[in-house]
This record gives C-alpha cells, sequence and structure tokens, in this order.
C-alpha cells in the first residue's frame, strides 16, 4: 500500500507562515514529480506548486514570491512553507505525487487525504 500524508494545516492569522509536509511511504522505487493542489470551499481544485525529482518549481503566479516548495528524496518527503498568507489562501491542500512501484516498476498518481489550511484573524 502506497500513502502519502500531509500534515501542517491550521488556523493562521494574515501575514503569517505556515508549513506543510507530505510524507510518501509503502512499496516505492522512485518518486518523480510532486505536486501540491488546494481547492477552496465552492471552488475547483486548483495547482499551487510542482516540483521535480531534480528540484525544478514551478509555482501559480498567486503563490510566488510566498510560498516555497522543497523536496527530501531520501526521505520521501516534500514541505511547502508559505509566507504571508492571506484569507484566499484558504482551502483544503492536497499532496499528489507520480511515482513508480517497487517491483512491477509500474507508475502511479497519488493523493493524500488533505490538510486544512484556514487564514482569519
Amino acid at each position: 500500500q502506497v500513502q502519502l500524508v500531509e500534515s501542517g494545516g491550521g488556523l493562521v492569522q494574515p501575514g503569517g507562515p505556515l508549513r506543510l509536509s507530505c510524507a510518501a511511504s509503502g512499496s516505492i522505487l522512485d518518486i518523480n514529480a510532486m505536486g501540491w493542489y488546494r481547492q477552496a470551499p465552492g471552488k475547483q481544485r486548483e495547482l499551487v506548486a510542482t516540483i521535480t525529482s531534480g528540484g525544478s518549481t514551478i509555482y501559480a503566479d498567486s503563490v510566488k514570491g510566498r510560498f516555497t516548495f522543497s523536496r527530501d528524496n531520501a526521505q520521501n518527503t516534500v514541505w511547502l512553507r508559505m509566507n504571508s498568507l492571506k484569507a484566499e489562501d484558504t482551502a483544503v491542500y492536497y499532496c499528489n505525487a507520480d511515482l513508480v512501484l517497487r517491483g512491477s516498476n509500474r507508475h502511479l498518481e497519488v493523493w493524500g487525504q488533505g490538510t486544512l489550511v484556514t487564514v482569519s484573524s
């Protein structure tokens, strides 16, 4: 069983920071790209940022300069550091991974269960 487990969500005041973590576990041979997505109430899920296995990142315009996506390949873990948070960043944040299964070498896309970030005073 392969799974992604997110943590770090919570309530934060506008302008404050928060860091999300996502750890992959299971029978994993390799992890390619990983991503953070978010879904606000009444809205569609949207891409926040992606990171390749080599560490190259892409950010949504709405978070550029405020969010930083990093990963540790040895730990199969990624982090999303969020600074200068705004009310419009309030959403459930989901981790996503494109990984290769050990044994079968099959590619699999996996989603985490989501973690709620609420930005409010």
